[in-house]
């Protein structure tokens, strides 16, 4: 059963509301990345530091430009090792979230200072179709700062109450979270988790 392809789902997404839901690792608790408002609420419900920028899921490498992220030859090159996914090669690829570069001010309320943003293109084919519906979307870990993540609807309840608009039940959900490497312009990789 594919849970992300649910219309309530998209609806809420679409207008700028916050959502647990699972991703391709946690649950995650989420919302439209293009939208300052949502990603204000998704770091309140949370209580995430202010300076910690949160991890992008996107449903196509080519979103990465919608945050002025332009990648050098280098950078195209090494990116071919995580995105897209050979499953030929790799039947479970690990979920890697990919920092790059983003100076630019209009991005502030997305990388706080940091001048990077982390994305990740998952894997999951009916998690990218959600986000080729939805845009680009925030998803750091359903849980508050410090806190152990969620792995039931049931603790993210705990952690969230009516804080988010709805809550998408996937079962229990143990996943752990993505690696994170930073790409530099050079090409070069650093692993960072």
């Amino acid at each position: 059963m594919n849970i992300w392809n649910n219309e309530n789902l998209i609806k809420v997404l679409r207008e700028n509301g916050v959502v647990v839901m699972p991703t391709d690792t946690l649950y995650g608790i989420v919302g439209k990345a293009e939208n300052v408002s949502v990603v204000n609420r998704i770091y309140e419900a949370r209580k995430r530091s202010p300076d910690k920028p949160c991890i992008i899921l996107i449903g196509d490498m080519n979103e990465l430009e919608k945050f002025s992220v332009i990648l050098s030859e280098k950078q195209k090159e090494e990116l071919k090792k995580y995105w897209p996914f050979d499953f030929a090669q790799d039947l479970r690829p690990e979920p890697t979230s990919i920092i790059f570069d983003c100076p630019d001010e209009p991005f502030s309320y997305l990388h706080r200072g940091t001048k990077t943003l982390a994305f990740r293109l998952p894997a999951n084919q009916e998690l990218r179709d959600l986000l080729k519906k939805t845009g680009p979307l925030l998803a750091p870990s359903a849980n508050l700062e410090a806190k152990p993540p969620s792995e039931t609807i049931a603790e993210a309840k705990k952690y969230f109450g009516n804080k988010v608009d709805i809550y998408i039940d996937g079962g229990t959900v143990k996943g752990k979270a993505s690696k994170v490497i930073r790409l530099h312009k050079n090409g070069s990789v650093e692993v960072l988790r």
